[in-house]
């Protein structure tokens, strides 16, 4: 065989390859989408014929109307604006001492012993047990509410990071100790890129959480942002408002982990096992 024919036979199985992924791509996106859309259509279908109350369970095409409304009015402009804000702050302080303390304690053993228990411990107190002396110590403003998020944020990513760094394949040290790395370079150029699966799930669980803490925060005390609009909302029963604000903290949940698979899928190219 010629080496142009074969060079034609390979690129016709990238292209077949190709279209098989597209396939599968195209496929996952319809069964994914099936069991929401039956959902809209049953909800929409109850609640035109007056079986779901409205006050109760609002219609999606309610839900619409209040959605363009608040658009149209710039409400929500101003409560997402506040709140992307609040929790972009509260995951990059988190996310980022989660990163460097997990770093710390998973390469350096005494480090681990004198860290690790106490932020062992202090991970199971529920958050919601911690919100009052937040508010105590912080007070209603903004500190408070991206300390919370912050501390949501710490947890997953340190764990991971921690993880990571101990699963790390020992043989990979003798490869570092052969090629003379520092130690900067083992950190930088082989203990990193070996965690970083654990890395970047730690980010997608950081991330989260802290929509989670978002909520939270907003929920117990504040003056703007989409958690107090649902709470506002919830005090006049606009339940249409209230899934309104539901699906914004959804969607914003959805695309921010989307984001992250991204990066995994060119991140961790490499590595033949890792299943996106």
């Amino acid at each position: 065989m010629s080496t142009s024919t074969q060079t034609m036979a390979q690129n016709k199985q990238l292209v077949m390859r190709e279209k098989n992924k597209q396939s599968k791509i195209a496929k996952s996106a319809v069964r994914g989408s099936t069991l929401p859309l039956v959902v809209l259509i049953a909800w929409q279908t109850l609640g035109s014929a007056g079986i779901l109350p409205a006050q109760l369970f609002s219609s999606p095409s309610l839900i619409v109307t209040a959605f363009i409304d608040l658009v149209r009015s710039g409400e929500m402009a101003s409560h997402l604006q506040i709140s992307l804000i609040r929790a972009l702050l509260g995951f990059a302080l988190g996310g980022f001492l989660g990163l460097l303390i997990g770093v710390i304690v998973g390469m350096q053993k005494k480090s681990e012993e004198y860290l690790n228990p106490s932020i062992q411990m202090l991970r199971t107190v529920p958050l919601l047990a911690i919100t009052p002396l937040f508010i105590m110590w912080f007070g209603f403003g903004e500190l408070s509410k991206v300390l919370l998020i912050a501390l949501g944020a710490f947890f997953p990513l340190y764990l991971q990071t921690f993880l990571g760094l101990r699963n790390v394949d020992k043989k990979l040290y003798d490869v570092a100790r052969i090629m003379e790395y520092s130690r900067l370079e083992q950190i930088t150029k082989l203990m990193i890129p070996a965690a970083l699966p654990n890395i970047l799930l730690g980010v997608r669980l950081a991330l989260s959480s802290a929509w989670m803490c978002l909520v939270v925060a907003e929920l117990l005390g504040a003056d703007r942002g989409v958690g107090f609009m649902i709470q506002d909302a919830r005090s006049f029963m606009q339940t249409d408002i209230v899934f309104v604000g539901i699906i914004i903290f959804a969607l914003a949940g959805k695309i921010s982990d989307s984001l992250v698979r991204f990066l995994e899928n060119h991140l961790l190219k490499w590595q033949d096992s890792f299943k996106a």
